[in-house]
């Protein structure tokens, strides 16, 4: 039973990593892009506050934050096994 829950729990570990990354890259695309505010002249403070104001920009900080979590799960979980 121990080897089961340990099989479904390394599951969602690997999940939630691969959704983590996902969520990097998408957001880190659409920052990327709309890198082209600072070229159509708007200021970086600007820029700053759209990406913090829009919400596909913030799915980059999601994302760092779903990694954060699973890494500290996985460091737990690998403490007790």
């Amino acid at each position: 039973f121990f080897l089961i829950y340990k099989y479904k729990y390394t599951m969602k570990l690997i999940f939630f990593y691969i959704l983590g990354i996902i969520l990097i890259v998408s957001g880190l695309f659409f920052i990327i892009i709309n890198l082209n505010l600072l070229v159509l002249g708007y200021s970086f403070a600007y820029f700053v506050y759209f990406i913090i104001s829009n919400l596909f920009c913030n799915i980059f900080f999601i994302g760092i934050l779903i990694l954060i979590l699973v890494y500290e799960r996985g460091k737990i979980w690998l403490l007790t096994t």
